[in-house]
């Protein structure tokens, strides 16, 4: 019996100036890791700390997966599951700057095929709501469209008007990852041009710039690399590998493969309200 997924982690922590950073061991913190991984029952893990805009270390911990003892370092490739969430909506609001869409825009005045199962909700159904999990449906609904599925993002988009709520519109909070697809398909009818996906706006727009050219919003990126941490289970109390599911219908819910040194560069410039060194992701504006 399968008892919980683990998977390897990469992680991106940001150091405040203080006393307590200013007193940091290296070696303090990798025996921490270390011990971490251990507890967690996690082969390995990458992390970066970044400080005051620079990176103070990237390195990684442990093995990328079983069988093999090929070590984690800072360019191991992870997939980062939902924080891909936060692309999306850094893709909006640029799309906002652009002048492109408000946040408060109901969905179809980009997207007229878009419907929810009750019809006020269709009509009143905003950009913003789509991002922040208000929408009245039950926690996960939808999940079961993509998971193992051929249905495209557009297919996942259409029936998702089949799904019924579970409270009122804005009332309560359940965490979904379907509207985030529509988010997605948002984003390439907003960008303009033909053809165009999401995948190609954040890899333009984000990836480019930032210099993230080790990042990657399909599955092939991952599974083609020579250094990505590989998934696994605990299966009766044993770690067993098991193969890489394919994320691209859900990829602006969840798709992104990156490592912590292309992730620092990202943190750095979410730290300082989308700046850059080479100019603005985003305005001051739509960082708050």
């Amino acid at each position: 019996m399968r008892s919980r997924i683990a998977v390897a982690a990469g992680v991106v922590l940001a150091a405040a100036a203080s006393p307590a950073t200013a007193q940091f061991r290296q070696k303090d913190f990798d025996a921490y890791v270390v011990k971490s991984l251990q507890t967690l029952q996690t082969l390995g893990a990458a992390v970066a700390v970044v400080r005051n805009g620079k990176v103070l270390f990237a390195r990684g911990y442990g093995v990328r997966s079983l069988g093999d003892q090929s070590p984690v370092d800072a360019h191991t490739l992870f997939q980062i599951g939902s924080n891909t969430k936060a692309f999306t909506t850094a893709a909006l609001a640029m799309l906002a700057d652009d002048g492109k869409l408000s946040w408060d825009d109901p969905v179809t005045k980009l997207l007229p095929g878009f419907q929810l199962y009750d019809p006020y909700v269709t009509r009143e159904f905003t950009i913003r709501d789509l991002v922040t999990h208000r929408s009245g449906l039950g926690l996960g609904a939808g999940d079961l469209l993509w998971f193992h599925s051929n249905y495209s993002r557009a297919e996942i988009a259409y029936r998702i008007r089949f799904a019924r709520p579970v409270s009122s519109f804005r009332s309560q909070y359940a965490y979904d990852n379907v509207l985030y697809i529509v988010a997605g398909e948002l984003v390439a009818g907003a960008a303009g041009a033909a053809g165009a996906t999401w995948d190609d706006f954040v890899r333009q727009r984000i990836f480019v710039p930032l210099g993230m050219s080790e990042t990657g919003t399909t599955t092939a990126v991952f599974t083609s690399s020579a250094n990505a941490a590989t998934p696994y289970a605990i299966e009766d109390g044993r770690l067993q590998s098991v193969p890489v599911d394919s994320v691209a219908n859900i990829s602006p819910a969840g798709g992104i493969a990156s490592n912590v040194t292309d992730l620092a560069k990202w943190l750095i410039c979410r730290l300082d309200s989308g700046r850059y060194a080479g100019g603005r992701l985003f305005s001051e504006r739509q960082a708050r």
